[in-house]
């Protein structure tokens, strides 16, 4: 066994031996012209360790690569965000009585009804409003009286009057049920409570029959014609958003249905979890289309650049640690070369260090190239030599029996 052993041995030392020679044989010799070979590699001094690529036209053809020039012109940078629709703040409004008293009917009774401004809402009686409207009704009968006496008497008689008229006003009685009051000269058991404002109802907190004091929430109510969107941006892109600034907005829910906004506020803190910063985008909302929490991608457009070195978006490679391009050289290899990045938008990016004006790089299929580059450095040159091309079993290999040998006839079963 142990002579087995080192003849093994020696046989694999000899073939390793082999395969070296011939590597240092072949390794430095060039294709030969016309050879019909997949591929070609060759060092770039450009990225230290990297090998470009040859590519015959129909290779190429097969996996999509295409090619761009390295240009100079304008850039617009482009942020986007993604953001969902809230209630506008200014716009949500808490109804409350001024007053103690009863709910005799409740006449705007579920939650998400419609209200506009003026519309009952509610019956109320309330001992506060009985004696107001006595005290206008005996205001008006004194003035009658004093009909014919002095100017004072009778500016006094009037300013009751007002008096009386002001303290049912800002207990919010409308002013029909006030003139109503006095041309019946009745005093009324309950009177009506009406919105201050339109929108929707978002929070009911009162039932018929209920007793409701001063300064109760009874509705909270929200105007849904416009709306706000609260994004997130990234921390390297708020150098780009500003105040005032239009906002393209499209939303899920209705895809085409694209609506502009401005930017109102820029909040002063970054998220130090997600590094990004909240931004207010105000919407208009008139045909009540859009809904509280919906999501929608704002694309909020910045300054634009004259004159920026710009590649397109698919000539990039970024492999975490740095960001690579293939450039086509004069023999028409691509070699891979390292590029420092600027800003970028949805077609283009800016290119600060790697490459020059009028030079063409691969614009698709970037990756493809990567991993035929990458072979050939894991390979060493090697993919090209006789006898090195790795080739995927043209069938499957069998599967092993697991199960025992049968017993040899006449042998007992141990």
């Amino acid at each position: 066994m142990t002579s087995r052993v080192i003849r093994g041995g020696t046989y694999g030392g000899v073939l390793l031996v082999a395969v070296g020679a011939v590597y240092l044989v072949t390794r430095g010799s060039a294709a030969p012209a016309g050879a019909d070979t997949a591929h070609a590699h060759a060092g770039t001094a450009g990225t230290p360790g990297a090998q470009s690529v040859r590519l015959t036209a129909e290779q190429g053809r097969r996996i999509g690569v295409t090619y761009a020039a390295v240009t100079m012109g304008p850039l617009v940078k482009e942020v986007r965000a993604v953001g969902q629709l809230t209630f506008d703040e200014t716009k949500l409004q808490t109804i409350a009585p001024k007053i103690d008293g009863w709910v005799d009917r409740l006449l705007v009774n579920s939650t998400g009804q419609g209200v506009s401004v003026g519309q009952p809402l509610l019956t109320i009686y309330s001992p506060m409003l009985v004696q107001a409207q006595e005290e206008l009704l005996l205001a008006k009968r004194l003035r009658i009286d004093v009909a014919a006496g002095t100017i004072d008497v009778q500016r006094g008689a009037g300013d009751l009057i007002e008096s009386a008229r002001r303290r049912l006003a800002y207990w919010d009685i409308p002013a029909n049920e006030i003139a109503a009051i006095e041309r019946t000269g009745q005093v009324r058991k309950t009177l009506t409570l009406v919105s201050p404002v339109g929108g929707y109802v978002l929070e009911k907190n009162v039932i018929a029959g209920q007793k409701i004091m001063a300064g109760e929430a009874l509705y909270r109510v929200a105007d849904l014609r416009t709306l706000w969107v609260e994004g997130d941006v990234f921390e390297q892109d708020i150098a780009n958003v500003r105040l005032g600034q239009v906002v393209h907005a499209d939303f899920e829910a209705f895809p085409g249905d694209h609506r502009m906004g401005h930017i109102a506020y820029v909040y002063p803190t970054v998220n130090t979890e997600t590094r990004t910063v909240r931004v207010r985008v105000v919407l208009p909302n008139s045909d009540l289309k859009l809904k509280p929490g919906m999501y929608a991608t704002l694309r909020i457009t910045g300054a634009e650049r004259s004159e920026v070195l710009t590649v397109p978006r698919g000539a990039v490679l970024s492999t975490g640690e740095r960001n690579v391009v293939f450039v086509r050289e004069a023999n028409g290899s691509l070699a891979p070369r390292e590029v420092s990045l600027g800003v970028t938008n949805d077609d283009r990016i800016e290119v600060l260090r790697g490459v020059r004006a009028g030079e063409t790089v691969v614009a698709s299929a970037t990756f493809l190239i990567d991993a035929e580059s990458n072979l050939g450095t894991a390979l060493g040159g090697m993919g090209n030599m006789p006898g090195m091309d790795v080739r995927r079993p043209p069938t499957p290999l069998p599967m092993i029996d697991a199960k025992p040998p049968a017993p040899a006839p006449g042998r007992a079963t141990p």
